[in-house]
């Protein structure tokens, strides 16, 4: 199976949009700027999930989560919110939240790779 596709955001996060230029040159994706925002009513938490503990924890965890990401991030909080509170979830949901967080780009091997910037001013080489 192929890797999935490497989102622009992400390349542009990792300064691979420069190290594989011809990659992302032509490549449009839609443009998402609204935050991934507070959970949903429904994701709450009780004594059988903490999956409202869990959706702050991702959002904290893995900072370029944004509204598009809602879906994965609900599915996954509900999980590890069960995990929270003890509960037996099964290999089934296990497998499941593995691949939410990949397609989140909030596994291990992706984490490594993302570099966030951390909002100092940095020169411009070219003007130095």
């Amino acid at each position: 199976m192929p890797r999935p596709r490497t989102p622009k955001a992400k390349a542009e996060l990792e300064a691979r949009d420069h190290v594989n230029a011809g990659r992302f040159k032509n490549r449009t994706e839609p443009t998402v700027t609204d935050p991934v925002g507070e959970p949903p009513e429904w994701i709450v938490d009780n004594e059988l999930t903490k999956a409202r503990t869990a959706w702050n924890t991702f959002t904290y965890e893995i900072p370029w989560l944004n509204r598009s990401h809602r879906s994965f991030l609900e599915i996954a909080s509900n999980i590890r919110g069960r995990l929270m509170t003890g509960q037996e979830v099964g290999v089934q949901a296990l497998n499941l939240l593995r691949q939410c967080l990949g397609q989140m780009g909030a596994t291990p091997a992706d984490a490594s790779k993302v570099a966030i910037p951390d909002g100092e001013d940095e020169k411009d080489d070219l003007l130095d």
